[in-house]
């Protein structure tokens, strides 16, 4: 599937500029995924090159055999004729190359290159692009807007005009013969060979195509009343606009010249009946696609200048040899009109010519759509009554049970089932990039509680010579601790002032007066807050454990205000600076942080089993290993006394967290694997991103969108309808405990994949469908029974 660029020009002229200018990216299974917002200065200079461009181009025009014949049925385009006397190809060259780079001067005005810079960072360069130039401006239509460089970065992408209003024709149900049916008019053939066209339309593989040689106008409405109905209509003659680009002239025969408005009632009723493409293989096509668009055909493909007969020819061989192989319309489009630039040495600016007009609520076909759609519409599907009304009654019980899920009345049950196979997982091993100094009991009772300063900072010096990566200082230190022989200044204030690889903390609270500030001497670059979130909010109290980590957060004006204002996790903090010494990356993308070359997937409301989550700020889905610590754990006194059994290796090159883990002092919080103090759930997370960083994506959760877990739910609500269905009652009980054992182990299974999948749901969707069948049954079976009584 291709992304839709939408480029809308607003309102606007070369005078004054164009000053609301907006671009919208959609994408197959993201109706919006991006807006911009900018606008174009005026430029009429570019303006003038292009009217002389186009003055200069119809005077060169003059000896080729075009499909614009210069007949009385048509006016002539007035041009000075003295400003086109003697003019070279060369000159006219250099005129081409100057619009191009005018054209790109104008786009690369600050206030449109912005969208230009944002719209190149999120598409890719292997993408399928439909990009629609959207104006009533028809100046603008007229524009060659594929010389914009953008274009030349991205191979597969095709520009479109459409209208700034547009809307879809509901098609009436049709009966085909499975092939693509085309309407040919070959038109008023004086001085140019339009049996060439036929040519061309006759090798069409599965089509079907009824010509009409220069037809009367009543032969023609006739055709296009036709109840079968129109895949493509095309035109081959000469043709041309009027009334600035707003309306065109199509001549049918060498007497008679009409107006697509002449054709109202006939086209709107071969749109209905699924006309999708119009060709126009003729001249100055733009006044015939915008009579067009009024009916809201889907697309149609027309020459925005005079066309050579050969140069026509040769667009129709390539874009149909390339559309009927199989490629989508617009890199068809592309391809045949690209190939035009080998004709240019004769024909000066051919590949200019051919353009799409697309309306954007229609996605355009492929060719086997064209020749598929209609001849499976008419087919009825062979399906059994009975199997029917499991599909119903399955899809009504998925829809139920997935309602439940959205108001967040299964999201208790899906974190105990997230638990249970969280905690049975096999066991692992410890993380020894990590170091844990606990200041236990004893050390507590040796150095007093809180630790000192002096404490402190004998403990940071004594590490910095093992040469740690990061140390982590999970200790509050808002204000200095000083022992008795300390009068005057902490000696910890100067040590932190001067260590650039240490963390220390701080915690944000409900208010300023439960807020706790870092250490005055530290730069704010190095703090992290430390504030961990259970899952009371979720489910409304319902549970206390401590399954996410809050990454980092954004502004929030609405938040009360703190004394910790950093925007980084304490974990975030330790694992960016071990990273930095391991030259790997850490930056945002999006709303996401991308650590080296792994996306951590945000935690988002509406993820697997959360579903009334307060998704601000970047939030991980922990993945705690299951393992009795989660690194080696040593004390304060096995530092400060040079224990002699204390290995250097420990430290060197790792990150060092230092908190309290004396059971007296009150930090525990449960999670899947019971009650851990705090420091051991920091020394998880900050696990779990280095080991996603340095590639190990096994330590990153994952998870379907909605529509997944939907359609997951309701794979299972069928499989247990079709159990009821196929099996006889003293079997069926069998099977429906085979199923949820299958059921139970494939999610597991995936879960060891990290894959969290919505096992609960599936579950009751699939005991709900076998129950609702069950009772269809029953039900039947009553009726029955008291019918054969009665």
């Amino acid at each position: 599937m291709s992304k839709l660029v939408v480029l809308k020009l607003g309102k606007g002229n070369w005078q004054q500029g164009f000053s609301n200018v907006n671009v919208q990216v959609s994408e197959p299974n993201r109706p919006m995924s991006l807006q911009l917002s900018g606008s174009l200065p005026s430029d009429l200079e570019l303006w003038d090159q292009y009217q002389q461009w186009r003055n200069l181009y119809e005077a060169l025009s003059v000896n080729l055999r075009l499909r614009r014949y210069r007949s009385s049925m048509q006016p002539m385009i007035e041009f000075d004729s003295e400003e086109v006397t003697h003019i070279s190809d060369g000159e006219f060259l250099y005129l081409c190359d100057q619009l191009e780079q005018q054209l790109n001067r104008w786009l690369s005005t600050e206030s449109f290159s912005r969208i230009e810079r944002q719209l190149r960072s999120h598409l890719n360069v292997g993408d399928e692009i439909r990009l629609i130039i959207e104006t009533e401006n028809q100046e603008l239509r007229r524009f060659p807007w594929h010389l914009w460089h953008f274009f030349e970065d991205y191979p597969f992408v095709e520009v479109a005009l459409s209208p700034a209003e547009y809307g879809q024709v509901s098609t009436a149900s049709v009966q085909r013969t499975g092939k693509v049916r085309v309407l040919a008019i070959l038109g008023n053939s004086q001085g140019i060979d339009v049996e060439k066209d036929r040519t061309i339309l006759q090798q069409l593989p599965d089509g079907e195509v009824i010509f009409l040689v220069e037809p009367q106008r009543q032969d023609l409405d006739r055709w296009l009343w036709d109840e079968q109905g129109w895949d493509i209509l095309f035109f081959a003659g000469h043709s041309f606009s009027q009334s600035q680009g707003m309306t065109g002239q199509l001549e049918i025969n060498p007497q008679e010249s009409l107006s697509l408005s002449q054709l109202r009632n006939a086209l709107k009723t071969a749109i209905r009946h699924g006309l999708k493409l119009a060709i126009f293989n003729s001249c100055d096509g733009l006044g015939l696609a915008q009579q067009l668009a009024d009916l809201h055909i889907p697309q149609t493909i027309v020459m925005r200048e005079s066309v050579p007969d050969v140069v026509a020819q040769e667009f129709l061989t390539h874009f149909l040899r390339a559309f009927s192989g199989g490629k989508s319309f617009y890199c068809s489009v592309r391809e045949a009109r690209e190939r035009l630039q080998g004709l240019e040495g004769l024909f000066p600016c051919a590949s200019w010519l051919p353009v799409i007009c697309q309306n954007p609520v229609e996605t355009p076909p492929n060719w086997q759509k064209l020749r598929d759609k209609q001849a499976n519409s008419s087919v009825i599907s062979p399906s059994r009554p009975k199997v029917r009304g499991i599909v119903l009654a399955s899809l009504a019980v998925t829809i139920v049970t997935m309602g439940f899920r959205w108001l967040g009345w299964l999201q208790s049950w899906e974190l105990k089932a997230f638990d249970y196979f969280m905690v049975h997982r096999p066991q692992q091993e410890a993380d020894n990039r990590l170091l844990i100094i606990g200041a236990d009991e004893e050390d507590l009772n040796r150095y007093g509680y809180p630790l000192s300063d002096e404490v402190i900072d004998k403990l940071l010096t004594q590490l910095q010579s093992y040469q740690p990566s990061v140390i982590g200082m999970d200790i509050f230190r808002d204000q200095p601790v000083l022992t008795s022989n300390v009068a005057k200044s902490s000696p910890l204030s100067q040590t932190l002032a001067q260590s650039q690889n240490v963390v220390a903390i701080c915690t944000f609270g409900e208010s300023l007066a439960a807020s706790v500030a870092p250490p005055e001497s530290i730069s704010p670059q190095q703090v992290g807050f430390v504030n961990l979130y259970d899952d009371r909010q979720p489910t409304q109290g319902g549970d206390d454990m401590v399954r996410r980590y809050l990454l980092s957060r954004s502004a929030n004006p609405l938040e009360a205000m703190s004394r910790c204002t950093t925007p980084y996790s304490f974990a975030w903090q330790l694992a960016y600076r071990y990273l930095q010494n391991q030259d790997i990356s850490v930056i945002s993308q999006g709303e996401d942080w991308r650590f080296g070359k792994v996306l951590v997937q945000r935690l988002k409301n509406r993820s697997a089993g959360y579903q009334t989550l307060d998704e601000r700020g970047n939030q991980l889905l922990i993945n705690y290993k299951n393992t009795p610590q989660i690194a080696q754990h040593i004390t304060v006194r096995d530092i400060l006394d040079n224990n002699k059994h204390l290995n250097p290796a420990w430290i060197k090159d790792r990150v060092v967290l230092i908190g309290i883990t004396a059971p007296s002092i009150p930090d525990r919080h449960d999670t899947p694997y019971g009650e851990i103090r705090g420091i051991n759930i920091h020394a998880h997370v900050v696990s779990q991103l280095l080991s996603a960083a340095e590639g190990n994506n096994s330590t990153l959760f994952w998870w379907l969108p909605q529509w997944g877990d939907f359609l997951l739910t309701l794979f299972w609500s069928l499989i247990g309808g079709l159990i009821v269905y196929l099996h006889q009652p003293l079997y069926r009980v069998g099977f429906v405990v085979f199923s949820l054992l299958f059921m139970s182990g494939i999610y597991w299974f995936i879960f060891l994949q990290q894959g969290w999948l919505p096992l609960i749901p599936s579950a009751l969707a699939f005991l709900g469908s076998v129950g609702i069948i069950v009772l269809i049954k029953n039900l039947k079976i009553g009726k029955y029974n008291s019918i054969k009584k009665g």
